[in-house]
């Protein structure tokens, strides 16, 4: 634990899952910034561990993802800033993550930050005739894929036919 965390105490059940709640509420990830963990649906489990302590269950978007080892360190440092300690995360891979525990208001900020958001049921995923996305930027559908690939592996590159210009749409995982 860094010198400027808070120091620790008892652990006081629902208050405190409460607290770490709000707590994961404010880390982003590090990849699209204006999600939080909780918006991402990653976090999937918070759980008392010792007296002071809690396990954080995290769910990589995908197996091999850069990115986890970086929210992995944030949820620890943000967790024992606020004075949780120690702090234990473990993977859970089963079920594996999917776009679908994007939350309402994650899918809201996505597009509000100008990548289209996945579709919202995952049985829609990979079925010919999917509905292009709408461009975040205009509201058009007349959309393309440009390229599987986006700025990130979890994001295809789009392009509006209409405002023609590139975006992002995350990918149904």
């Amino acid at each position: 634990m860094s010198a400027s965390a808070a120091t620790p105490r008892s652990f006081d059940g629902g208050a405190d899952l409460e607290r770490a709640r709000e707590v994961l509420a404010s880390v982003a990830d590090p990849e699209i910034p204006v999600l939080s963990l909780l918006d991402l649906g990653v976090i999937r489990s918070l759980a008392p561990l010792g007296g002071t302590g809690l396990e954080v269950g995290l769910s990589p978007t995908y197996t091999g993802c850069p990115a986890t080892a970086v929210i992995r360190a944030d949820v620890i440092q943000a967790l024992e800033a606020a004075g949780f300690a120690p702090v234990r995360v473990t993977d859970v891979l089963a079920p594996a993550w999917t776009s679908d525990w994007i939350s309402a208001d994650g899918r809201r900020k996505l597009a509000a930050y100008g990548i289209a958001p996945p579709a919202a049921v995952s049985s829609r995923r990979g079925l010919a005739g999917d509905e292009p996305p709408g461009c975040p930027r205009c509201g058009s559908a007349d959309t393309e894929l440009v390229s599987e690939f986006g700025s990130t592996p979890c994001k295809a590159l789009h392009r509006c036919r209409a405002c023609r210009e590139p975006f992002d749409r995350f990918k149904c995982i």
